[in-house]
Formats: C-alpha cells, structure tokens, sequence
C-alpha cells in the first residue's frame, strides 16, 4: 500500500511549490491524498486560504480568477486549478505506478470513476448551500433532487464497488473516496452505509491507507 503521513512544512525549501489549502475542502482532500501518495507532500508549502460563496478572496485571484481552491503555485510564477489538473501534475512528477493510467480501458475507467467522484462533491457542496439558507428561503425542489442524485449515486457505485475494489488504487479510488469522506463530515444524519454493505467495507478500506489517515478532513485545528 502506497502513501504515508507527511508533515507540513513551515518553510519554502527550494523545489517546493505552494498550495492554497483548506483542511475544509474535499477536493484539496483529494490533491493532498495525491501528494502522499506519490511521495511529493513534503515538497508542498500549505497556504491556509479561506473561500465562501459570500465573498471574493481578491488574494487567491490573482491567481485564479475563480478564486477556488485548491491552487498549486508553482516556483516559476505558474499557477495550476483544479483538483484534476493539480492531481495529474503531480502524478507526472514521481517514477512510481501512476494514479493516472496512461492509456486503455484503465485510464478511462479511473477517469470516469473520477468524474463520477468529483460530480458527487459537487452536488454535495451547492446542497449544503442551499440548506444552509433561512428557510423561506430554499427551494424545496433543489433540495429535493440533491437528494434523489446523491442516493442514485451511491446506488450505483454499491453495485460497482466489488469491482473498483480490485483494481490498484487510482485516481477515480480517491475521488470517490473523498466524496464519501464529505458526506460523512458534512451530512452525517444520511446513514448511505446501511443498506451499502460493499461500499461501505471499501470506503473503509480507503480511510485506512496512509495518505487518507494523513489527510483528514474537518474544521481547522
């Protein structure tokens, strides 16, 4: 099993890139889970960086318009965003197997299982937003289709979950599995492990791996 704890560093040590970071964010979840990965956390300065739908951080858009995290910035004044496009960067910078398959059916399996992932966080997050509005407020029928997504999502990936939970550990494993790590943190009253036996024994099988127990996600400390 690849990944291992690492230790943020306090100083720029030459070769190291910043990254904008919120131990809140599941998508830097998903980066930092990378980094360990492929042995490259230590190379990373950590920018504690706060982001609300609310307000504009004009600091992170300097960078990125978008003002999003994660941002990676690197020593050459370049900046990457996007967790998919951070994730390969850092995929390319190691001689180890690849997160990212390079070509096949493998590659456009962890693709998809990425995209699959990475969707699911995304209607996580705007359905977290809209519960958070004043009741009068939200729109009932959002809330409601958030829901029926989320519960087809996790459906489906019970009945594919034996499968992925054969192949070596990839990038679509990472995704999916910090989409389930933020429910857990985020709408725990869902329950989704009750009637999903075979997702529920892989999420915890991906808790377990280093990178993952070394990238915890929650309110900063």
């Amino acid at each position: 099993m690849r990944g291992g704890a690492g230790k943020c560093r306090t100083e720029r040590k030459e070769g190291s890139v910043k990254l904008y970071w919120s131990r809140m964010s599941p998508f830097v979840r998903k980066v930092m889970i990378v980094a360990h990965e492929t042995g490259l956390a230590d190379a990373l300065e950590l920018e504690e960086t706060m982001v609300a739908m609310s307000a504009a951080n004009p600091a992170l858009m300097a960078h990125n318009p978008l003002g999003q995290i994660p941002l990676l910035l690197l020593d050459n004044g370049d900046a990457l965003h996007d967790s998919r496009v951070i994730c390969e960067y850092l995929d390319s910078l190691h001689d180890g197997i690849r997160l990212f398959p390079t070509g096949g059916t493998m590659r456009w399996s962890a693709l998809q299982r990425q995209a699959l992932g990475d969707g699911m966080l995304d209607v996580l997050v705007v359905w977290r937003q809209e519960q958070l509005k004043p009741g009068e407020r939200r729109t009932p029928e959002w809330l409601e289709t958030f829901a029926i997504k989320i519960t087809a999502t996790l459906d489906r990936l019970e009945t594919r979950a034996e499968a992925f939970s054969a192949l070596p550990f990839d990038i679509g494993h990472a995704a999916i599995g910090c989409a389930l790590g933020y429910i857990d943190f985020r709408f725990p009253h869902l329950g989704w492990r009750e009637t999903r036996p075979a997702l529920a024994c892989w999420q915890a099988s991906f808790e377990r791996r280093p990178s993952a127990v070394a990238t915890p996600i929650g309110e900063p400390a």
